[in-house]
């Protein structure tokens, strides 16, 4: 499914928005990493929380990247608008979002189904880290 958007991604000014519920993890690991990679992303939620998750930044801050002045952010009508590509963690978006959001999402949405960091030990975050870590490469490679 990603490789349809290799050619959209190939121009500068397309971008990647990955979205969760909360953008406290998992959407703020995949921005930053893809940041490091050379893409232009950005993330949000659909109920941020009010910081970013300490456990998240601590694995983060493993791999040499810093998070923690980040804040979570709300997902706007623009932010979709603006994406070449919607990536949604595997939060049931779709149980928050508005439905004239979720259409307008639905044209250009992947799925990345990943656990949700919140609660978990640190090893378990490390494992959802580098999972999103890869799929971000991944991502990144067709871009290049």
């Amino acid at each position: 499914m990603i490789g349809r958007w290799r050619d959209h991604l190939k121009e500068p000014k397309h971008s990647v928005l990955f979205v969760c519920v909360e953008n406290a993890g998992r959407s703020q690991m995949a921005e930053a990493f893809a940041h490091k990679y050379g893409l232009k992303a950005s993330s949000a939620g659909t109920v941020p929380a009010p910081k970013v998750n300490p456990t998240v930044v601590r694995t983060m801050q493993e791999e040499g990247i810093d998070i923690s002045r980040n804040k979570p952010k709300m997902l706007t009508n623009e932010m979709i608008e603006e994406a070449d590509l919607v990536v949604t963690m595997g939060c049931s978006v779709e149980a928050v979002c508005p439905r004239p959001v979720l259409a307008k999402m639905q044209k250009k949405l992947i799925d990345w189904n990943l656990e949700d960091p919140r609660g978990k030990s640190l090893g378990e975050v490390r494992k959802i880290r580098d999972e999103i870590k890869a799929r971000v490469r991944a991502l990144s490679d067709r871009h290049r």
